[in-house]
């Protein structure tokens, strides 16, 4: 099987990840980087030997291009990876797919009619940690499930990253920030959500910066800062997110599955790896289970390299999907809608749980 051509849009922090991803997954093969920051594209690919450095509309007329790596800021997800549907490409895009779900929609209507693909971070759930969880799910280990828990909380980024304004605007919050990773690995263990009930707030209006190179400047606060959620699983399950940049400590586990015969505890869905640990009632303590996939390690890129092997052979359903993604976003509006309308919201979208991966070293 060839190589498949990824050029990227967007060279921030994260696409340093990216362009290390051709070494672990043979598949891909990056050939142009695209930046509204010229020097940016150009440091990028002087870094990570990418042949060519374009301008957002030279990448798209590229005709030796056959996926764009969408990795720019969120609110423009949806409208660039609109432009390399136009342009005949298929797209990968960084979380959210995009920041409401009527630009997301046209996305994959756009693409179904092109018959192109579309996919969408997070690709964490296809480490070894959660697939591992995945398959102990599959495999009985804790009964049937009947109920989650996911915590994501902390004080947000602004005394950390070097420009975090966007975290506090439309497309941001902790929920369309942090929510993607809980809520797919949910969806990749126990199937998609049909309705959600929601409950958020702004706890401080204003944000001061604390990091370079904005120390002292001031962020005003236009979107929810913390976030709980229901969620009332088709399978009849009931899960509980919370997600917040308002909370200075707790105690609180990441991801737990209770099921009617023991409790799973689950790793960072921000990770790749470990520990896995279960509890089945008959245990009189919580026991470490082994690994039984590989990349366990940063290994982002494996959901555009499982798009890429979909692209070739046409003879799988790519895991970390636009429908997947799409489901995420609309759970996270609706979260949102819900609070904001005081009523329980019956999701319109639905997706198929993406397909375990084979245990061993050969995923595809």
């Amino acid at each position: 099987m060839g190589k498949v051509n990824i050029g990227i849009i967007g060279c921030g922090a994260i696409s340093s990840i990216y362009l290390e991803a051709p070494e672990k997954f043979d598949i891909l093969n990056i050939t142009a980087c695209a930046d509204i920051d010229l020097e940016r594209a150009q440091a990028q690919a002087a870094k990570y030997h990418v042949p060519k450095v374009y301008t957002v509309e030279e990448l798209l007329a590229d005709p030796e291009i056959d996926i764009v790596l969408n990795l720019t800021i969120p609110k423009v997800h949806a409208e660039i990876a609109r432009a390399a549907i136009a342009a005949g490409k298929s797209t990968y895009s960084e979380k959210p797919l995009g920041i409401n779900r009527t630009e997301a929609s046209a996305l994959l209507e756009e693409a179904r009619e092109k018959k192109l693909l579309v996919g969408c971070a997070p690709d964490t759930f296809l480490g070894g940690g959660l697939q591992t969880c995945i398959k102990l799910i599959d495999d009985g280990a804790i009964g049937a499930p009947i109920a989650s828990t996911a915590f994501m909380l902390g004080h947000g980024p602004e005394n950390w990253h070097p420009n975090p304004d966007f975290y506090y605007q439309l497309g941001g919050g902790p929920m369309f920030d942090m929510g993607p990773y809980y809520l797919t690995a949910l969806i990749a263990m126990m199937g998609p959500v049909r309705r959600v009930t929601g409950s958020t707030r702004i706890t401080f209006p204003e944000r001061k910066i604390t990091s370079q190179p904005f120390y002292g400047q001031t962020i005003t606060v236009n979107t929810p800062t913390h976030v709980t959620g229901t969620l009332d699983f088709a399978s009849g399950a009931i899960g509980t997110i919370i997600t917040s940049f308002d909370v200075w400590s707790h105690r609180l586990p990441l991801i737990e599955i209770y099921g009617t015969e023991g409790t799973l505890s689950v790793p960072d869905p921000n990770t790749f790896g470990g520990p896995v640990r279960v509890r089945r009632f008959d245990d009189k303590e919580w026991r470490d289970v082994e690994l039984t996939h590989g990349n366990t390690v940063n290994s982002r890129g494996i959901g555009i390299a499982d798009m890429a092997h979909a692209l070739q052979s046409g003879s799988f359903p790519h895991r970390a999907s636009g429908e997947l993604a799409y489901h995420v976003l609309d759970i996270m509006q609706a979260i949102h809608d819900s609070s904001n309308e005081g009523k329980h919201i019956e999701l319109s979208s639905q997706c198929e749980r993406p397909l375990p991966l084979p245990v061993g070293p050969k995923l595809w």
